[in-house]
């Protein structure tokens, strides 16, 4: 199972298109194992998995992988023939530039395109046309999918250094930090993400069989489910694990595991726009979740499997996390929610 959520925000502004477009939208939360109801509780979360399984019924009913929120339709298949042709990229300055040069055959253009002319080369948004993306859903999307492509084809994530937006500062802009872990700036002149130039050429490792494979589930996957191994957030998430029933290991022994030391991992932490604390906290917030979409597991016991030995202490850090208690959070995904 993966002890991933994602935000309720990005599961209602990925139906915003399909919504616009008349389609009823209720069946397809059904069909990818999210509660209606869920939807109500405003700090509500579900699993990486079915917002993965949502995203992949959405592409199937609209035939758009822009989901109705583009200029023009992209037919389900654009994302699987770009990769197919960036596949046999030597490099990944190559596969962003073929990328590019793939997707600037489909007019109205909507790419990113590689500026290298700067200290440090940038992906930089390309949308001509009018578009309908109140939520920034479609954006967003191409900022993670082509940064995680490219991250993936080389077999490292490509560390950002900075991830910018032409648009102010949304309400949901607290999740951006654990989407692109690295300083983010609003109202800026252009949507990009900027990285060091040594991952430019960094070749690529996979071959068509991995493609194969990879695309079964992508690109539902990348937006859903980032490869993490590589950051430190990722690599402590590891080193925690999911057995909160005894201590969890402390940060100065953490440090020894990464061969850090505990202020440079602290520095780190920083630049990925978190802290220890905060990676306890939603480790421990996504495997509640997790557990309480379990009804055979009584509420205390969920308490006590997540490290709380006390179920009242339980109850008012999930109150915290999501605005509700653990009994009414359980009713919203049962779909038995009170009006």
């Amino acid at each position: 199972m993966s002890n991933l959520t994602v935000s309720r925000h990005f599961v209602q502004a990925a139906l915003g298109g399909a919504e616009r477009l008349g389609v009823d939208t209720r069946p397809l939360l059904l069909e990818a194992g999210i509660s209606p109801d869920l939807l109500r509780i405003e700090m509500a979360r579900v699993s990486s998995d079915q917002f993965s399984h949502l995203l992949q019924l959405l592409w199937h009913r609209l035939d758009d992988e822009f989901m109705g929120f583009g200029p023009r339709r992209a037919r389900s298949g654009t994302f699987a023939t770009m990769c197919a042709l960036a596949i046999d990229c030597p490099t990944l300055e190559a596969v962003y530039k073929q990328a590019f040069q793939f997707s600037r055959l489909f007019e109205p253009m909507v790419t990113m395109e590689l500026e290298t002319r700067g200290p440090k080369p940038q992906l930089v948004t390309r949308i001509e046309g009018e578009i309908d993306d109140p939520d920034y859903f479609l954006r967003e999307s191409m900022l993670v999918i082509w940064h995680r492509l490219g991250s993936w084809l080389i077999g490292q994530p490509v560390e950002l250094d900075k991830a910018e937006f032409d648009y102010p500062r949304p309400a949901h802009a607290d999740e951006y930090r654990h989407i692109f872990h690295c300083a983010l700036a609003f109202d800026s002149d252009r949507t990009a993400l900027t990285f060091d130039r040594r991952f430019l050429s960094a070749p690529v490792i996979r071959d068509r069989s991995e493609m194969k494979q990879f695309l079964k589930t992508s690109p539902a996957d990348l937006l859903s489910r980032p490869d993490e191994s590589n950051t430190f957030t990722g690599k402590i998430r590891a080193l925690i694990g999911r057995d909160f029933s005894k201590p969890l290991p402390d940060f100065e022994w953490i440090a020894a595991e990464l061969h850090t030391s505990p202020q440079t991992l602290r520095r780190r932490l920083k630049q990925e726009n978190t802290s220890f604390q905060e990676i306890k906290d939603l480790l421990r917030r996504d495997m509640a979740i997790y557990y309480l979409g379990r009804p055979e597991l009584p509420i205390n016991d969920i308490a006590s499997k997540v490290g709380f030995t006390e179920p009242s202490t339980f109850h008012r850090a999930f109150k915290k996390w999501t605005g509700v208690t653990p009994g009414a959070y359980r009713e919203g995904e049962r779909g038995t929610l009170a009006n």
